[in-house]
């Protein structure tokens, strides 16, 4: 015959559940890994989300640029102007920690460069072109980037050697370089000041026979080249 359990027996049994499951939960014995302990990201993985969100607010800014040049209220287009360089200015801050968590990181040093010359800073933006091409010689868009550099200092020179590397390596980003040296003719034409430092006028035509001559090669040359055909010069 069975004997029926009390209800007093039922608590201490439950009391001595409850016990014995208390006691195992808890600290993890010493030297074992807790569960819920995270590793920290990597300086990679950092510096990639840094780049990331540097992307984004370059993104972003061009955009405003954009804007800007479309606004017919001086009012709005120096309001634009103004947020895009806020946002410049956080995109470089962004680049630069990714180039000190990942030194080796040539497309941050690129948009570093990139930034800095959006802000008018063309000898720092030189520097970080530099070190993108040391990493990654023959990158093609700090090539680019680095053209445009040169034509804010005016350095004419190495302003066309950069176009001719692009002109034979890669004519999008070529055409992408003329354009910017054709607008820096117009507006070294129309004044003869930039930032103050006086422009000769014999060099600004003879820069600008340059670029005629190479404009023509260029559409000449276009639809000779299989990648000339396929993006008819976007």
């Amino acid at each position: 015959m069975r004997k029926s359990i009390t209800p007093s027996v039922i608590i201490a049994l439950l009391a001595a559940t409850c016990t014995a499951f208390g006691a195992g939960s808890g600290s993890s014995p010493s030297g074992a890994p807790s569960m819920q302990t995270r590793e920290a990201p990597s300086p990679e993985s950092q510096a990639r989300n840094a780049y990331n969100a540097g992307v984004r607010s370059v993104e972003k800014a061009d955009e405003l640029i954009a804007d800007a040049a479309r606004q017919t209220d001086e009012r709005q287009q120096k309001k634009a102007r103004a947020k895009a360089q806020q946002a410049y200015s956080s995109a470089l801050k962004k680049f630069a920690s990714a180039t000190e968590l990942q030194p080796s990181n040539y497309e941050a040093w690129n948009y570093l460069g990139y930034t800095h010359r959006r802000a008018g800073n063309y000898d720092a933006a030189l520097s970080a072109y530099d070190r993108a091409l040391k990493i990654k010689p023959g990158f093609a868009e700090a090539i680019e980037y680095r053209g445009h550099a040169y034509l804010g200092l005016n350095r004419l020179s190495e302003a066309k050697e950069a176009y001719l590397t692009l002109f034979g390596g890669n004519r999008k980003l070529a055409a992408t370089l003329l354009a910017a040296m054709q607008e820096w003719v117009g507006a070294h034409r129309a004044t003869s000041t930039k930032d103050g430092a006086r422009v000769d006028g014999a060099m600004v035509e003879s820069f600008a026979s340059w670029v005629n001559e190479r404009s023509a090669i260029a559409g000449q040359t276009a639809s000779l080249t299989r990648e000339g055909a396929a993006s008819a010069w976007h």
